[in-house]
């Protein structure tokens, strides 16, 4: 990534080194002696680099400074390299311009220069244990949210994993995948190609905005996921192969809201059944150097899964204890299979066996496998033709592969444009009673026109059991937000909305239903919280949020009608941060 210290040049002026008896009094095996020393520390400073030991680093680059003249290129270079790992990217600039490094793509000068660039107007919020750093505007308001679950998650994977950072932990928001690109080094092709929207690496989390989305993503999610990822490094002394990082942080990734094993979706486990069915896995190896370079984002879906249910056959077998003692063996230099065997008490052959027949055993939905990147181009190809005169556009409902019901569906729509309430709900119904939750789209059109002929709870069953199906939906939750409020089950309400808002953050509903929740709820502090969120979505003072919120109770609350949001400069590629996926849960979090 960059050239290392000249070690050389070390040699040659140890004889000015910081000796008590002056250069002139060193015979040559004092001078071997300190050369050999200062050798020492160079290596050893670059490991604990390596090793994300920043705190080792830092002593040792203090004895090194006592060894040699400190204005060495060497002792700049590891001082910038140091401060740009700590975040202080000005200072880093400075001491890798005087340690004379390359100033070129990936080189460290480079990272610390954009780094800099792109953080410089930043601001910056903290918890006890945390630095949220983001652009200026709305994307301040995730930090408090932000801020909660990463508290949550670090006190559940110190009871889990047996470790906790001394300093605070870095988190930078991007605002598109440029950005990413930029502080990452990692390629922006790669990074479209998967849905790559965040990364741990230089001692920090980078994390994209949900704002470069359309519908956002499971962004809370992934900021627990990139922080395990943080975790697993320290404890392992960055020695976790890439298979063991994804698998458990992906594993782990939920503890900040309940059980570990909560990420895996249906629509990941029908791709996943497909591949091993087909004995299409991804090997382990060729998950290395990151799940980002796999070559689509069905590779990377699969590969996340395989992973996943590696760490689920440990943590059911052998309990949470095998995940520690796996890490703790890997610190002290055991391979990652040494490390396995140890867990889990069998040698790697007896493991992988295992790990298949667990494989072979889960319930896979075959008929949610989400389509490849083939059907997708496919798809794309198609739409980009001028359509024939009189062909009929089914908009949303293109998804849906049965062609009956997606005639219904789109007749259902049309119906419903022209207020003929009961007859869209019949045919809604017609296409639903073929299909069932299959699909997102028809599930919810359909629970929204029974919403409007006030036939709750038959919408209330059908969003819920759209949700088995396609976690994760911020409409989805919104819909069922809106269904308690009808029934002022204030709780319910609080709920639904705060799922909504770990997808969608940036949907002002979201926020004065939760207002109006907490309100109910007599939590001042979490309303106040929701009214200043919805005033800055809004671009309203704060003392007209009530007004807008109580209008969510009003006459007609299905068809919520709230003012546009602020205007605000988009970034340069916004919406191209990632491929959107269809369920925003599936996409990868990747170091």
């Amino acid at each position: 990534m960059t050239r290392l210290p000249y070690i050389g040049l070390v040699f040659s002026l140890l004889a000015l080194a910081a000796d008590p008896r002056g250069a002139e009094e060193l015979d040559e095996h004092d001078l071997l002696g300190l050369r050999q020393e200062a050798k020492a520390r160079v290596t050893d400073i670059e490991q604990h680099l390596n090793d994300w030991d920043l705190d080792s680093a830092k002593t040792e680059l203090k004895e090194l400074e006592g060894l040699v003249p400190i204005d060495l290129e060497a002792v700049h270079y590891f001082k910038g390299r140091i401060a740009f790992e700590e975040g202080r990217y000005d200072e880093a600039v400075t001491e890798l311009e005087k340690g004379k490094t390359d100033d070129k793509p990936g080189s460290y000068l480079r990272l610390a220069k954009d780094s800099r660039d792109i953080t410089a107007k930043y601001v910056k919020h903290e918890s006890e244990h945390f630095v949220f750093l983001s652009p200026q505007g709305k994307d301040e308001l995730l930090a408090p949210y932000a801020l909660e679950a990463l508290e949550k998650q670090r006190a559940a994977l110190q009871s889990d994993l047996g470790w906790a950072a001394n300093d605070k932990v870095r988190i930078e928001i991007l605002s598109n995948y440029s950005e990413l690109s930029k502080e990452s080094t990692l390629p922006k092709d790669s990074i479209k190609t998967t849905g790559t929207i965040a990364i741990c690496k230089f001692n920090k989390l980078m994390v994209t905005s949900p704002k470069a989305l359309l519908h956002g993503y499971d962004w809370v999610d992934t900021l627990a996921h990139e922080y395990t990822h943080f975790v697993i490094a320290k404890k392992s002394r960055n020695s976790v192969p890439i298979w063991m990082h994804e698998g458990l942080a992906k594993y782990l990734e939920s503890r900040w809201r309940g059980a570990a094993g909560g990420a895996m979706t249906p629509s990941m486990l029908a791709l996943l059944g497909k591949r091993v069915r087909e004995n299409k896995l991804v090997p382990f190896e060729k998950m290395h150097p990151s799940m980002a370079l796999l070559p689509t984002a069905e590779d990377a879906s699969c590969a996340f899964s395989e992973v996943f249910f590696a760490i689920d056959l440990l943590n059911k077998s052998k309990g949470t204890g095998a995940l520690a003692t796996m890490l703790s063996a890997m610190a002290k230099g055991s391979s990652d299979k040494q490390a396995v065997e140890i867990a889990f008490g069998q040698p790697w052959p007896a493991f992988e066996k295992a790990w298949m027949g667990h494989l072979r055993k889960q319930p896979y939905p075959a008929e949610l496998v989400p389509p490849s990147s083939d059907e997708k181009k496919e798809v794309a190809e198609k739409n980009k033709q001028p359509k024939k005169p009189r062909e009929i556009s089914f908009g949303d409902f293109r998804e849906i592969a049965e062609e009956e019901p997606r005639k219904q569906a789109h007749l259902g729509e049309l119906l419903r444009e022209r207020n003929r309430l009961t007859s869209a709900a019949e045919e809604y119904g017609k296409a639903y009673d073929r299909v069932k939750n299959r699909y997102e789209s028809l599930s919810n059109k359909y629970a929204l026109s029974l919403m409007e002929l006030k036939r709750l709870d038959d919408a209330q069953k059908v969003l819920e059991g759209s949700l088995v199906m396609h976690p994760g939906s911020s409409t989805t939750h919104v819909y069922l937000g809106r269904l308690a409020l009808l029934k002022k089950d204030w709780p319910r309400a609080k709920s639904e909305y705060q799922e909504a808002l770990a997808v969608d953050p940036f949907n002002p509903e979201v926020h004065l239903a939760l207002f109006r929740s907490f309100d109910a709820l007599k939590s001042k502090a979490d309303a106040d919280r929701s009214k200043h969120a919805a005033s800055v979505l809004l671009g309203v003072p704060e003392e007209k949020v009530g007004a807008i919120a109580a209008g969510m109770l009003g006459e007609n609350p299905v068809e919520v009608s709230v003012p546009p949001p602020a205007p605000e400069t988009a970034p340069a590629d916004a919406g191209t941060a990632a491929p959107q996926q269809k369920n925003p849960a599936n996409a990868p979090k990747v170091r």
